[in-house]
């Protein structure tokens, strides 16, 4: 009878194997038919997928591979789409720009994906790296609180904000009792709450590294619940410091007072009317807004066409989207940052000639000059997640010889 029941244990076991390498088997087939079907860039993610979800301490090459499809992985984070509306607004070329520096050399220093360069409507140089193409989407980082702080002006122009000298705790209620309770929105898009903030992307225990892993206390947003905790270290209005969270907070606010989630409000007031070519995406906290000081992937191209959307006065299907003062404002010094020549804005990163930028960790930017009528997207992958006196200031450099290559044409 044992010897009966021990050859039964045999063969249960035999069978249970011959199940498990059968399984392996039919996984490994599929993951083999995956590769051998799978595009390039699918199969460079599949052989560099990320690790965690927090991207500034990915490898360069577990980066190369995401921003690119950062919205293809739902292990980190769901996102939203940013519809477009089919009908392109027109980018016809024109002839190339003479630029004093070899344009594809320095887009290998930077580790550039895309390069575009917009002058009086018309293409005057369009180059892609790192395996990138025009078709593809890249990540924003922070060029996304640009977009974020338009949609502020265009829900005052529609009537859902009444002024940016509210404060935030009006519409985000939650927010009573805390450091931001008499924090307006205007010391919001200008990052001069007085609120401690640590912006440190190379240290783990960092504000900016921990609060979009923060876990958030039941019925409160993810940013709600992390922003209302932390102290104030000056008074409101008084010194300008460096806060994702803050844009994260002016995200929120916009939803609660539009009824909308950003994306859909992006697509509404300019993504669709202006014309963009590509549906873009918004990647989404763990409570399900959209991370709005972060993480908007769309087209280089599209990117360009905001900076003319921009360049255009806020106008975007014959309709205007933001109230009449709003770009000019936005886009000039509103906060010293310490910096000869510049200063920051609602959002954006301004300089003294007149022009402004939104840039994002890791060389993304859109430069934008109404004297020239110039825009200049361009996406990268640099070494490191900021790098002002170094690659930051060679791409600053190139801003300023685009700018001499445009004034040599007009003389």
């Amino acid at each position: 009878m044992r010897a009966l029941i021990d050859d039964l244990k045999t063969l249960t076991v035999g069978c249970i194997l011959k199940r498990l390498i059968l399984v392996v088997a039919l996984i490994s087939s599929g993951l083999l038919i995956l590769w051998i079907t799978a595009d390039t860039d699918t199969r460079r993610l599949i052989a560099n997928i990320p690790t965690d979800r927090d991207a500034l301490f990915w490898s360069m090459d577990q980066r190369d591979a995401a921003f690119r499809a950062m919205d293809w992985l739902p292990i980190l984070a769901d996102s939203h789409t940013i519809e477009s509306g089919g009908n392109p607004y027109p980018l016809p070329r024109g002839k190339e720009l003479g630029i004093e520096v070899d344009i594809e050399a320095y887009m290998v220093e930077q580790r550039s994906a895309a390069m575009v360069i917009v002058q009086d409507g018309k293409i005057r140089f369009e180059k892609y790296g790192l395996d990138f193409t025009a078709d593809g989407r890249w990540t924003s980082f922070s060029v996304a609180k640009s977009f974020t702080s338009t949609l502020v002006g265009a829900a005052i122009k529609d009537g859902f904000i009444a002024s940016i000298d509210d404060k935030i705790s009006r519409y985000l209620p939650d927010l009573k009792g805390s450091a931001y309770d008499d924090v307006s929105i205007e010391q919001l898009l200008t990052m001069t709450s007085g609120v401690q903030w640590n912006e440190d992307y190379e240290d783990k225990n960092s504000d900016v590294a921990l609060f979009n892993e923060h876990r958030a206390e039941e019925g409160l947003d993810v940013t709600v619940s992390y922003m209302r905790t932390l102290p104030r270290e000056t008074s409101a209005g008084s010194r300008w410091v460096y806060k994702t969270g803050e844009t994260n907070l002016i995200g929120v606010l916009v939803s609660a007072a539009t009824g909308k989630t950003l994306s859909q409000y992006l697509s509404e007031k300019i993504w669709r009317p202006f014309g963009m070519q590509q549906d873009g995406s918004w990647l989404l906290g763990s409570t399900g807004h959209e991370i709005s000081g972060c993480c908007i992937q769309a087209a280089t191209l599209d990117f360009a066409r905001f900076g003319l959307f921009m360049l255009a006065g806020g106008i975007a299907g014959g309709n205007s989207v933001l109230p009449e003062d709003w770009i000019e404002t936005a886009t000039t010094r509103q906060a010293d940052i310490g910096v000869a020549g510049k200063g920051y804005g609602y959002q954006w990163w301004t300089y003294d000639d007149g022009s402004y930028a939104a840039q994002g960790i890791f060389g993304q930017g859109i430069f934008i000059d109404p004297k020239r009528n110039l825009v200049i997207a361009s996406n990268s992958n640099w070494p490191i997640a900021s790098d002002a006196a170094g690659l930051g200031a060679q791409r600053e450099g190139l801003y300023r010889m685009v700018q001499r290559a445009v004034d040599a044409e007009s003389q």
